[in-house]
Order: structure tokens, then C-alpha cells, then sequence
């Protein structure tokens, strides 16, 4: 996926400007990337068992297989999700865009969570039968769903011909010309990258620090997640009350001061219920930040721009959260490999050094993600509706 997280901002383009005889912007796209989905799910069983078993004069297959495979996932995946997004966007009137990316964001935990479940529960007996039957049913269940889900979503305008002249670059510097659209995207970059930094070694923290075990850790992911579900509901709540959504975001940013100031002191105290509450805040915190930002992202006054915005924002904040976990391990690796060989100095020669290092980087990257939220915080809000309905399905926008 994060091959092709870069060309969200292309694939938004796209959906904005697509020629289509019958009208339509976002269902091809959306079609199309469930197709890639397909297609990478139906490839990956056969690629591995072609790995799996290693003969010399098929590995190579199982090689190109395996690529292709995780590249049309990934591909399926950003275009699908942009163009998602922008249909999402063009569906919602203002005043209902808080719940409309709180139940997105909701609804994309959630599928994680109950899939990885099941999952798990498919492939107890594992065979490699098994692991065919399961994965090529996942490629028939996307195409099923994600059929039943673009149904009759998108309204048909008038046949639309050769996209406008100027192309992408004119409509980019249409993009960049939109008031503190520079500074978002890189807030939303910033902020991206200091909450993710800690995602690939939070759980062996867990274990090599405090040691936990391989059912503890494992839980670790849950927290956080329940933490983020949390923070899309109450976050919801607040926008419709008329906070502005760069608030909710700054709100998210200030909490994960204290959320990596707790995994921290979790070392020197021995403390796994410290860890657990400061894995929980930083569910929490990026939760609200994550929704805050995607909600200004939606705010951006230009409707015929809309796939644009948020493939960008989708690019932006996919790429720097790839790079945030590589950058992450690496640092860590590194670190501890300077320590642990005494080249930091006697005091600094512990296993924890190379946590610790990351954990604090992530903390002043966000003092530097809420010096960039200042000035998004004077926008113009979105006009708040006199009255504060449930957050719900009911209330959904039809």
C-alpha cells in the first residue's frame, strides 16, 4: 500500500475530473479499485504456496506472485479509499460531515478488529486447503461488499467529456492557491508521523522492557484501538456542539503528550498498568486527531476540488505514516545498537535507550504539530446547526 500511497492525490484528481458517458465520477473509480482488490486477493494464496514449499525452479514464481499480489491489494486499496472518501464528501451536507467521518473511521476499526478475529478463528486448523479457501473468499466477500455498497450512492449528471485544459497541474495550483492548505498538509504530515513512530515497537517494548507476554502484547493492539473508537464517538458529539475540528485535533495532539510520557516512566517504575493507560491515551489522542484533521480537510471550500483535498490528505498522511513506522524501527534498532555496545556511555547502556529515544522524538514532534495547529485554529468555521441531534444511523445523510 504504501507504493501507491503517493498517487492518492492523482487518484483523486481522477475522480473529480473522470470523463464518463453515463455521468458518474466516483463508481468507476471505486469499481475499478475493487477489481485490484480482486484481483491481489485471488493471486496471493497460490504466490505463497509457492514460497512456501521453496523448490528452486518455482520460487522465483512464488516471488512475482507475492509482488504482484501485495501491489494490487495496495493499489486497490488507496483507490478505493480515496474515492470513498470524496463520494462520502459529496454526499454530506456540512453539518453532518462530523458523523459522517466518525462513523468512516468507526466502521474501518470495527471491520479490522472483527476480520482479524475471524481470521484468526478460519485458520486455527491450518492447512493449506484452508488458507486457499479462506483468502479467495475474502476476494469474492470485497467484491460483494463493496458492490452493495456503492449502489445507487452516486446521483448521475450529465454526460461528462475531455477533462478541462490546464490538466493536473492546473488544477494543483488551484489546490495550492486555497488558504492555509500548505500548512495543513504538513500538520497533517507532522502529526501522522508523531503518533506512528511508536506503532511497530510498542508491543516488543511490552515485552523485552516490562516483560509481557505474547497474549499481553498482543492485547496492546486492542487498547489502542479501543481508545481511537472512543475518540471517534466523542469527537462526533463535540463537533456537533460547534467545536472547531481543529481543536478536536489539538486536543488529540495535547493528550499524547502524557499518553508517550506514560509508556515511558513505564520502564523505570516496572509498571504495565502505566504502559496500558499511556497505550490507551495514544489510541485516544490519535483518534481525535485523526478525525479533527480529515473533518478540516472536508471544510476546504472548493466542492469541485473535493477528491483532490483528500487525496492529498490521503497521500500525505498514508506516506508519513509508512514512513514513521519504518523510521521508527530503524531508530530504535539503531540506538540500541550504539548503546548496548557502550558508545553512548556506560548510563545510557540498556535495552530501553532505543524506546526511549523514539518515545521522546514522538513527544517533540508534537509540541512542533501544535505550533502548526495555531493558525488553522482562525479559519472560518463551518456554519453549526441550531440543533444538536444524535449521533447515528438515523440521522445519516441519505
Amino acid at each position: 500500500p504504501m507504493v501507491f500511497a503517493p498517487l492518492r492525490t492523482l487518484i483523486g484528481y481522477g475522480s473529480d475530473t473522470h470523463p464518463s458517458a453515463l455521468g458518474l465520477r466516483r463508481i468507476p473509480y471505486l469499481w475499478m479499485g475493487s477489481l485490484l482488490l480482486f484481483g491481489g486477493l485471488a493471486v496471493m494464496p497460490f504466490a505463497l504456496l509457492l514460497l512456501s514449499e521453496a523448490v528452486p525452479s518455482t520460487v522465483w514464481l512464488g516471488r512475482v506472485g507475492a509482488g504482484l499480489a501485495f501491489v494490487l491489494v495496495g493499489a486497490g486499496l488507496q483507490v478505493t479509499q480515496t474515492a470513498g472518501m470524496a463520494l462520502a464528501n459529496d454526499l454530506a451536507p456540512a453539518d453532518k460531515r462530523p458523523r459522517v467521518v466518525a462513523l468512516l473511521y468507526s466502521m474501518l476499526l470495527i471491520g479490522l478488529i472483527a476480520s482479524s478475529a475471524v481470521y484468526g478463528l478460519l485458520l486455527a486448523q491450518f492447512s493449506a486447503v484452508r488458507l486457499i479457501q479462506v483468502i479467495q473468499g475474502s476476494a469474492a466477500l470485497v467484491i460483494v461488499l463493496n458492490l452493495t455498497s456503492l449502489w445507487k450512492q452516486e446521483a448521475r449528471s450529465g454526460k461528462r467529456g475531455k477533462r478541462e485544459a490546464g490538466g493536473f497541474s492546473a488544477s494543483w495550483r488551484e489546490l495550492m492557491a486555497l488558504p492555509q492548505i500548505r500548512r495543513f498538509l504538513w500538520t497533517v504530515g507532522l502529526g501522522s508521523l508523531a503518533f506512528s513512530m511508536q506503532d511497530i515497537v510498542l508491543e516488543p517494548y511490552g515485552a523485552e522492557i516490562l516483560g509481557l507476554g505474547v497474549g499481553s502484547t498482543s492485547a496492546l493492539t486492542a487498547l489502542g484501538a479501543g481508545g481511537s473508537l472512543l475518540a471517534f464517538a466523542l469527537s462526533a458529539r463535540w463537533l456537533t456542539h460547534g467545536w472547531h475540528a481543529c481543536r478536536v485535533a489539538s486536543l488529540g495532539v495535547v493528550l499524547g503528550l502524557p499518553a508517550f510520557a506514560f509508556v515511558i516512566f513505564a520502564a523505570p517504575l516496572q509498571s504495565a498498568t502505566l504502559f496500558r493507560a499511556g497505550v490507551l491515551l495514544i489510541g485516544f489522542g490519535s483518534g481525535l486527531f485523526a478525525v479533527g484533521m480529515l473533518v478540516t480537510a472536508m471544510s476546504f471550500d472548493n466542492r469541485h476540488l473535493s477528491g483532490l483535498v483528500l487525496g492529498t490528505w490521503g497521500a500525505v498522511q498514508a506516506t508519513a505514516t509508512g514512513a514513521a513506522m519504518a523510521l521508527g524501527g530503524a531508530l530504535r534498532d539503531l540506538v540500541s545498537g550504539l548503546a548496548q555496545s557502550g558508545a553512548l556511555g556506560e548510563v545510557l547502556n540498556s535495552p530501553v535507550t532505543g524506546y526511549s529515544v523514539v518515545y521522546h522524538l514522538e513527544i517533540y514532534l508534537l509540541f512542533v504539530v501544535l505550533i502548526a495547529l495555531g493558525p488553522l485554529l482562525r479559519r472560518a468555521r463551518t456554519p453549526t446547526p441550531a440543533t444538536t441531534p444524535r449521533f447515528g444511523l438515523a440521522e445519516m445523510p441519505g
